[in-house]
């Protein structure tokens, strides 16, 4: 009985495994504790928002921080604290919804070209190339130039130009995976080429894919407040934070606080989420271990 007991407790699933060797990255921890917080300020924003976002308040512009409004107020009044909880709504779904664009498209690319290979192999990773030639923000700036400003196309755009990237990982992992002895016998057994994609293929592939869209995150956030920031993107009154960067800039030297509070939730947003994804890899590759 207690060598049964024995053996049932040394068995581990990939998930309690991935678990026991991420735990230990203390650093990667706290940063996805402060990620959940960041996610659950801007799902609740209308009950911790202290303000209206958008209400002005003349008595009170350009006010420093106080104990009324702890992150000081823009030049018409507006709570800097609120429209700063406001805005992480408007970035963290700008992040996860350009990333999961980009990385389903990427996903579906770096498959069927890794694994059929010859000319569609070819065609799509010229096509790739082309988009990879483009610096990122070029590339976000001349998809957003093309379909107008605003939220939605900053998505599209930031999805766009992370389509290559993901599309590279996961053709140079299914060039690899798709030679393992795993995956030729289920060839050898009449495996239908869909199912060795999808069943045998593609969860080898998602340990990288899931590690990349977490750095993506971070960079996606930082281009949607860069866009917003040259009025690409966020349309006023939106409490973007990288509108507000614009709309502060005018005001430094004189009331610094309508650029350093949002500053700091943007430094802070992204160095979670970088941090998360370094986590993330050195629990997910086994090679590091």
């Amino acid at each position: 009985m207690s060598a049964s007991v024995a053996i049932s407790g040394a068995i581990r699933t990939p998930l309690g495994e991935f678990w026991r060797r991420f735990r230990r990255q203390r650093l990667a921890m706290f940063a996805g504790l402060v990620i959940v917080a960041l996610a659950a300020s801007a799902v609740f924003a209308p009950w911790i928002a202290p303000f209206d976002p958008s209400a002005p308040d003349y008595d009170n512009l350009l006010d420093g921080p106080t104990l009324l409004h702890l992150c000081g107020t823009d030049a018409y009044g507006r709570d800097i604290l609120s429209r700063i909880i406001w805005g992480g709504r408007v970035s963290l779904t700008v992040g996860f919804l350009s990333v999961a664009l980009g990385g389903v498209a990427g996903v579906v690319i770096g498959l069927v070209s890794g694994f059929f290979g010859g000319l569609i192999d070819s065609v799509l990773m010229r096509l790739m190339d082309v988009l990879l030639a483009f610096p990122g923000i070029v590339l976000a700036i001349g998809v957003v130039a093309v379909l107008g400003p605003g939220i939605d196309n900053v998505i599209y755009a930031i999805a766009v130009f992370s389509v290559p990237v993901f599309a590279r990982l996961v053709r140079g992992n299914t060039l690899s995976l798709k030679q393992t002895l795993y995956v030729q016998a289920a060839r050898s057994i009449g495996v239908g080429k869909s199912a060795l994609m999808l069943r045998h293929i593609l969860p080898g592939a998602m340990p990288g894919v899931i590690v990349y869209a977490s750095l993506r995150l971070g960079t996606s956030i930082l281009t949607a407040a860069s866009l917003s920031f040259i009025g690409l993107g966020a349309r006023p009154p939106s409490p973007e934070w990288g509108a507000m960067l614009s709309d502060g800039r005018s005001f430094l030297g004189v009331a610094d606080h309508l650029t350093l509070f949002p500053g700091i939730a943007i430094f802070v947003t992204v160095l979670a989420f970088n941090v998360l994804g370094d986590g993330l890899r050195d629990a997910l590759d086994q090679k590091l271990r």
